[in-house]
């Protein structure tokens, strides 16, 4: 699987070195970057639409669980790289998680007093991995503490239901990702910082939660409900309960290419 991985990496490193090439020889004028980055993205493109046509069945999964330890609070951080991310909630009030992990999974944990700091990472990450082969990961978190969750993803499709759990901050940093999340219906105060690249990305809102949204975008698309989160000025959406909402997400958005939509 290393082999096949290396593939993607070694034609990346012959595109860039064909157009320095081309630069050198006056075929191409100005930086090469402007060449090269168009040329990423559709190669993730027909990495993924690849990956979609010889899908094979997942790599077998690790099942895996981690015990709260008595912690009143967590942090946990996923570092996927490639393939699907189920997130959502259903651990016992004992454990911090529980979940089948494709490609098998590296962890550290940090107790520390009431606070259990958790990094879940595949051992291979996205080096190893090519299309067809899934490193699937299905994970249930438990809604007994309050959360901070950190997700690293590259190419990937996240599914990310959090409206059971206690999460205060959420920091998703993603590639060429679908991402389609659910933010938490009765954790008071949660602060969402969102940076991805070439994606799509869907945030459902709950009904009875109040939110303040900031995007700064490239070229994507965004579509907000103006009747729930109406526009403000300086490109800030405001809930008109804001201030007052017992619960209520403080959302930041950085996007490139691709679409964002919020209800």
């Amino acid at each position: 699987m290393y082999r096949r991985g290396s593939i993607f990496w070694g034609i990346i490193f012959i595109t860039l070195a064909v157009l320095l090439l081309l630069q050198q020889a006056g075929w191409i004028k100005g930086s090469i970057f402007g060449y090269f980055w168009p040329l990423l993205i559709i190669a993730f493109g027909a990495w993924l639409i690849l990956g979609y046509f010889g899908r094979s069945k997942p790599i077998e999964g690790q099942q895996s669980s981690i015990p709260l330890q008595g912690a009143r609070s967590a942090a946990v951080r996923f570092n996927h790289g490639a393939g699907r991310l189920n997130v959502s909630g259903g651990a016992a009030e004992t454990e911090l998680l529980h979940g089948t992990f494709g490609g098998g999974l590296d962890i550290q944990s940090n107790p520390g007093g009431d606070r259990l700091d958790v990094k879940l990472r595949t051992p291979s990450q996205v080096w190893n991995w090519w299309p067809g082969e899934g490193l699937d990961w299905d994970v249930h978190l438990t809604a007994a503490v309050p959360l901070s969750l950190r997700i690293d993803t590259g190419a990937s499709a996240s599914l990310l239901d959090l409206s059971g759990l206690k999460v205060t901050d959420l920091d998703i940093d993603s590639g060429a990702s679908s991402t389609e999340l659910t933010l938490p219906a009765a954790a008071g105060d949660t602060h969402v910082d969102i940076d991805t690249g070439a994606s799509s990305l869907k945030i459902h809102v709950p009904q009875g939660v109040a939110a303040r949204i900031r995007v700064k975008s490239g070229v994507a698309s965004v579509n907000i409900a103006a009747a729930r989160f109406p526009r403000q000025d300086g490109g800030l959406y405001l809930s008109a309960d804001y201030p007052t909402a017992a619960n209520k997400a403080d959302i930041t958005i950085d996007a490139g290419v691709g679409s964002i939509e919020i209800d």
